[in-house]
């Protein structure tokens, strides 16, 4: 699962701040989490409901989202509007990365169409090399 997030993740734990963070599968080749959608989303809303947090965005990928998960996770404070935006971007564009669809709205496990009924993007964005460069787990 990758995700924007004002959860209160970080080591840091800066007040109100938001988080991109990725964590995967301890096994790689699982399509565990897009099999059981269905339990990942209750499971979100049973965590949601105990800790609040609000995601702005979010892509479920076969193995990504710990027995289960890795013993690590990537996580980022969103420093600005901007990093904000590449992040929610990159999130969206992920599974076209991973070669899952041909473009974001094509995959079912994310929220990208929500974002593009909301006004947010065109329902055709593809995103730009540039601007999908500066966001994700390298940044």
């Amino acid at each position: 699962m990758t995700c924007c997030s004002n959860a209160r993740l970080s080591p840091h734990r800066v007040p109100e701040a938001t988080y991109f963070f990725t964590v995967n599968l301890l096994d790689r080749r699982s399509a565990l989490l897009v099999t059981h959608i269905d339990a990942l989303r209750e499971a979100v809303r049973k965590v949601r409901r105990r800790f609040p947090f609000h995601i702005d965005a979010w892509v479920v990928l076969p193995d990504h989202m710990r027995g289960v998960w890795q013993r690590r996770y990537w996580e980022h404070t969103i420093r600005d509007d901007h990093d904000y935006a590449a992040h929610i971007d990159y999130i969206h564009f992920n599974p076209v990365k991973h070669g899952l669809v041909d473009k974001p709205t094509d995959w079912l496990f994310s929220s990208f169409r929500l974002c593009v009924t909301r006004g947010l993007y065109p329902a055709g964005w593809l995103g730009s090399g540039a601007e999908l460069a500066e966001a994700g787990e390298w940044s």
